[in-house]
C-alpha cells in the first residue's frame, strides 16, 4: 500500500502538489490521472525519494523509501524508459541492480524473459528502440518482485501487441494482490486497465474513487434512438415533456428517460425504432469534464486471467534495426539518445 499524507512540493512560489492525502490500495490497478503540470510527475518522485517534499509525507506499505534497506525488493518503478546506461547491455544493467539489491542473479534472466527481450540481453541498450527500452524498464521494475509497482506512462513507445501485454501483465500482478499506481495520458486504454482512479489538478486531490464511480459521476447519461418516422417520434417525446437534443445525423438523445420506457412510447404510438441504445460518457469526455477548470494552459481551436503473459521477443526487430543502420553508406551510426546511467 502506498499512503500519502499532506503531501506538498513547492518550487520557489509555485506550489506543484498542494497537501495531497490520498491511498493506493493492493489487489487492483488505481490509475493516476490529471492534466500537464497538475504534479503527477513531481508526485511519483516524491514516493521514491528523488524529491524531497516541502511538507507531509509517503509511506510505502507502513515505511518512508529512505528507510527500506533492499528498495528494489519492496517497490519497484518505470518513471524514465532512457535512464539505463547505455553503454551496458540489457543484462548487466539489470545485473548492477540486482547486485546492489541483494537479488540473485537468476531473476535477471526470468524478468528478461518475462519483458521479451532475451534475444537482445547481450546488445547494448543504447540501441534500443522506445518501445524496447519502456520493456527493459518494466524488466528492472520486476527485478526484485516486489508488492508495489509504479509505472509513469507504461506503454509509451509499445506497439498494439506489447500495448495489449502490459495491460495484461498488469491486471495479473494486481489479482496477486499487488499495489499498482499508473500514470498515463492514452485514456482509452486507462479505462480498459484500471480498476481505481485517483485524480488531480493543480496539485490537489480532484477524485479518488472507481472507474466507475467517476465516469457516472462527472458524465451525461441519455438514450439514443433512431427512427424513420423522426417527426412523429419528436412529437410524442415532446408531449411527454421529454427534452430532445437532435444531432443532426438521424438520430435523437433524450436525457431522463430510460430505454424501456421509451420503448414502450414508441410501441404505443406504432412507431418503428431502428435503434434504442442507452449511452454513457467515455472515460476521456468525464475526464475533461472533471478537470476544465484545473488545466495550466487552456488552446483555442478554430474548429467547434491467467499468470503474466510472456512477451513477444525482440530478436527480429533488433536485426531490423542493425540492417536499417548498415545499409546504404555503410555507415554504423546509433539512433536515439542514450541513458543517463542512473540506477547503474
Amino acid at each position: 500500500m502506498i499512503e500519502l499524507d499532506g503531501l506538498t512540493k513547492r518550487f520557489g512560489n509555485k506550489i506543484a502538489v498542494d497537501r495531497l492525502s490520498c491511498s493506493v490500495r493492493p489487489g487492483m490497478v488505481t490509475g493516476f490521472l490529471g492534466p500537464n503540470g497538475a504534479g503527477k510527475s513531481t508526485t511519483m518522485r516524491m514516493m521514491l525519494d528523488l524529491d524531497n517534499p516541502t511538507s507531509g509525507s509517503v509511506r510505502i506499505d507502513g515505511k518512508h523509501y529512505r528507510d527500506l534497506e533492499e528498495p528494489l525488493k519492496y517497490i519497484g518503478a518505470l518513471l524514465d524508459a532512457k535512464s539505463m546506461h547505455g553503454g551496458r547491455s540489457a543484462y548487466n544493467n539489470l545485473l548492477c541492480l540486482a547486485q546492489s539489491n541483494r537479488i540473485p542473479e537468476s531473476r535477471v534472466a526470468e524478468v528478461l524473459d518475462t519483458v521479451g527481450l532475451s534475444a537482445v540481453a547481450r546488445k547494448k541498450s543504447k540501441g534500443f528502440s522506445l518501445g524496447m527500452s519502456q520493456r527493459l524498464g518494466i524488466a528492472a521494475a520486476l527485478l526484485g518482485d516486489p508488492q508495489v509497482l509504479l509505472f509513469d506512462e507504461p506503454v509509451n513507445g509499445l506497439d498494439p501487441e506489447g500495448i495489449h501485454w502490459i495491460r495484461n501483465l498488469m491486471k495479473a500482478l494486481a489479482a496477486e494482490g499487488r499495489t499498482i499506481f499508473v500514470s498515463s495520458h492514452l485514456m482509452s486504454e486507462m479505462a480498459l486497465t484500471a480498476d481505481h482512479l485517483i485524480v488531480i489538478g493543480q496539485g490537489r486531490l480532484l477524485a479518488d474513487t472507481s472507474m466507475a464511480d467517476f465516469i457516472h459521476r462527472n458524465s451525461r447519461s441519455y438514450v439514443r434512438l433512431r427512427s424513420p418516422q423522426q417527426e412523429r417520434l419528436r412529437d410524442a417525446l415532446h408531449e411527454e415533456g421529454l427534452i430532445v437534443v437532435e444531432t443532426g445525423n438521424g438520430t435523437l438523445e433524450i436525457d431522463g428517460a430510460t430505454t424501456e420506457a421509451l420503448g414502450e412510447l414508441a410501441a404505443r404510438h406504432q412507431i418503428v425504432l431502428h435503434e434504442l441504445s442507452s449511452q454513457r460518457a467515455s472515460l476521456e469526455e468525464a475526464f475533461m469534464q472533471m478537470t476544465a477548470d484545473s488545466v495550466e494552459y487552456h488552446a483555442h481551436s478554430e474548429l467547434s486471467e491467467a499468470p503474466p503473459p510472456v512477451a513477444p521477443h525482440w530478436g527480429d526487430e533488433w536485426n531490423q534495426q542493425t540492417a536499417a543502420r548498415t545499409a546504404g553508406n555503410g555507415t554504423p551510426g546509433v539512433p536515439g539518445t542514450s541513458g543517463t546511467g542512473k540506477g547503474a
